[in-house]
């Protein structure tokens, strides 16, 4: 949404990523590629496509190489380019003309909450676009653009969610319980529940397929004073939950096929989605 007052954009890569070892001691789970791209640029590509201007990255260490990999390399582009085969990079060329990149350290891993808060300070009081780094949704509207359409009409916190019907695959994921609004795919929030046992689900439910949220400067109090959770850590569900028994918070279901690439299989299936869309298979 290129005309959104929105153009600054938080994603958080400080993860270890311990299930994909020992792919990933040296590797952020992040840079782990899908076809010819990593994961995190399937990211920033739906970011900037729906007009984030700024995006900081929260890392950690030995996430040196995603800082890399958005940053211009002269040499190596004119050593592409003498061998004829510079067009290879210049779609990443292109993407990262189109945005300012910033990075700051999450010291301790105390979730994706405290890693949110590392970031305060670039934010200030504008509202902004947040991700994790490892969710691809393959969409014709990118779905940080749909959700930022919802937020220029309702002026209000939004988080992207989906329907599924199995009652064990909501176990994987947060749940969002809510009304549902005159807008068949627009729910105003009541609770959040984090990866609930299968006899606590609700076929009403809706799972956070990707970790697409719009927030406010309201978050903010709710971050800072949110009690530690599951794993003793700080998490930005807790803090959206927080902020719902507040304030009108949203939830829309987006249009777009999500792949928790956090997963293995995930990541496999995100290949061979893309190598089809390509014609590769």
């Amino acid at each position: 949404m290129k005309d959104s007052p929105v153009k600054k954009g938080i994603i958080v890569v400080a993860g270890f990523g311990t299930r994909f070892l020992p792919a990933t001691k040296a590797m952020p789970k992040e840079m782990l590629p899908v076809l010819d791209k990593p994961v995190v640029q399937y990211i920033v590509e739906e970011m900037v496509e729906s007009g984030i201007e700024e995006i900081m990255f929260v890392t950690s260490s030995q996430k040196r190489a995603i800082e890399d990999h958005f940053d211009r390399n002269k040499d190596f582009e004119q050593f592409l380019e003498s061998k004829g085969k510079l067009g290879r990079l210049q779609p990443l060329i292109d993407l990262c003309d189109k945005v300012q990149f910033y990075y700051t350290r999450q010291p301790e891993p105390l979730g994706n909450g405290h890693a949110l808060l590392c970031a305060k300070g670039f934010i200030g009081d504008d509202p902004f676009a947040f991700s994790d780094g490892d969710s691809i949704i393959d969409s014709e509207t990118p779905v940080t653009g749909q959700l930022l359409s919802v937020f220029a009409e309702q002026h209000k916190p939004v988080i992207g969610v989906q329907k599924i019907e199995s009652k064990e695959d909501m176990t994987k994921y947060g749940n969002i319980y809510g009304k549902q609004l005159d807008e068949n795919r627009l729910y105003k929030v009541e609770t959040f529940k984090e990866k609930p046992d299968v006899a606590d689900v609700s076929p009403h439910g809706l799972i956070v397929g990707g970790m697409r949220y719009i927030f406010t400067k309201d978050i903010w109090p709710h971050l800072e004073t949110q009690q530690a959770g599951k794993g003793g850590e700080i998490w930005v569900a807790d803090a959206a939950n927080a902020l719902a028994q507040t304030q009108d918070f949203l939830a829309y279901q987006y249009e777009g096929t999500y792949f928790d690439t956090g997963n293995k299989l995930a990541l496999l299936n995100a290949a061979m989605h893309f190598a089809k869309k390509q014609g590769l298979l």
